[in-house]
């Protein structure tokens, strides 16, 4: 006799979405219906970000992190100018990576000793904004500290200065490793203290270190992995420093769920991890100020895009339900920002969000090539054309990560209810 097959699994559900409410199976945004949404919108498709579900993630945080530890919004991760004054008066602090960045913080009546600008490739112009503005640069290589040198010695005004820190470790289980192995990002750690003696000759004000290992993570063992290894390189680094180590960024890499079969995070098991590592910085460092630098967690599950069917047609027995939208607005969710196999991003019906699903469709946008693809093989409600397709977990690297100019269709709106 042959063995009995083995039972089937079940397919890999997404993570519960909880973050924004659903009301008789339609979704709402900061308490407002989605279809009152589009309308405030002027019509799809359009980002919603939901203000009070950003605050529930800052106060989240807040439950679990050391209070010692600093919050900051990594900008990049949505730069929306209603958004950053939202969170103003949330976080500890911003960290840009651009001129473009700093105006909307600066904008937003953000405090500059809190702001920081990291990155590569910062041109002169972007420096003397930078040194204008008071905020603190983060030197991401010995060509940017000669730079910043010889204008510190034209400056009235201190040029405050932190560097950026290559471990020689990477963020394990992360998306996207931003430090180990060679990087554009930062001063690889074999040569900073070298960079060190540099730096103590010249007239910068140094205030600390930046280490930033990777992003997109989800497991809290590998999250409080770095964070040790982290902790060990500063201390190491610390007595070498031309003076007192006032600012520490520790990265941070805090995932969300966005893909079938993934977990959240176990914020619980992070903070406990943060408290060891904090209590260790702030026993050898004690002047030193420790932050955590957030984008995607905090304000990734607070945004929705949504896009409106304008044809449904069947093709070789697929139904495929084309939208006003696309990848030119939401790359990231047409599997073409990083991912190597595509998967589908958590989507629904906007006003049957908890109805069962009765088909399987292909929901694409309106570009030409195949892939401008939303949701491949999903199963949701019949939807026809008018409805409304929500596209979840879209708060972060949605908008100004996407190719908006392609073929030439209008730009997505933003709205924050």
């Amino acid at each position: 006799m042959s063995a009995a097959a083995p039972p089937k699994r079940p397919p890999p559900r997404h993570a519960p979405l909880t973050a924004l409410a659903v009301v008789d199976g339609c979704l709402h945004i900061g308490g407002v219906p989605l279809p009152e949404v589009a309308k405030r919108a002027g019509g799809t498709p359009f980002y919603a970000y939901d203000g009070a579900a950003v605050a529930d993630r800052v106060a989240l945080l807040r439950r679990h992190l050391p209070p010692s530890v600093g919050l900051h919004y990594a900008v990049k991760a949505n730069p929306m100018p209603a958004l950053i004054r939202r969170l103003a008066g949330l976080v500890d602090g911003f960290d840009v990576a651009s001129r473009g960045e700093l105006e909307r913080v600066l904008a937003a009546r953000a405090t500059p000793a809190d702001v920081t600008f990291t990155g590569p490739g910062k041109d002169d112009d972007e420096l003397a904004a930078a040194i204008a503005a008071g905020v603190l640069i983060n030197v991401e290589s010995e060509g940017e500290l000669d730079r910043l040198a010889a204008r510190a010695k034209e400056q009235d005004a201190p040029v405050r200065v932190g560097l950026r820190i290559n471990p020689d470790f990477e963020l394990k289980a992360s998306g996207m490793h931003m430090g180990g192995g060679a990087r554009q990002f930062g001063i690889d750690a074999e040569r900073v203290p070298e960079v060190l003696d540099v730096l103590a000759a010249t007239d910068l004000a140094f205030e600390g270190f930046h280490v930033f290992a990777g992003s997109q993570c989800l497991d809290a063992n590998a999250l409080c992995e770095t964070l040790e290894r982290t902790t060990d390189l500063i201390l190491r680094l610390a007595p070498l420093a031309p003076a007192p180590v006032r600012r520490l960024n520790v990265g941070g890499g805090f995932g969300i769920p966005y893909f079938p079969g993934e977990a959240r995070l176990d914020l619980e098991a992070v903070g406990d991890g943060f408290a060891v590592q904090a209590a260790r910085l702030a026993a050898a460092l004690p002047d030193a100020r420790v932050s955590v630098e957030l984008g995607r967690y905090l304000v990734g599950e607070a945004g929705v895009y949504v896009t409106r069917v304008v044809d449904r047609k069947l093709s070789r027995g697929q139904v495929f339900l084309v939208t006003d939208g696309g990848l030119h607005q939401h790359l990231a969710a047409s599997g073409n920002l990083g991912q190597v196999i595509r998967r589908n991003y958590p989507l629904a019906v906007g006003t049957r969000v908890d109805a069962p699903p009765s088909e399987t469709v292909n929901v694409v946008g309106r570009l030409c090539t195949p892939i401008d693809l939303l949701g491949d093989r999903v199963a949701l409600p019949r939807a026809e054309v008018g409805d409304l397709i929500v596209i979840f977990q879209s708060g972060a690297y949605g908008f100004t990560a996407s190719p908006a100019g392609f073929l030439g269709h209008p730009p997505a709106q933003e709205i924050l209810v």
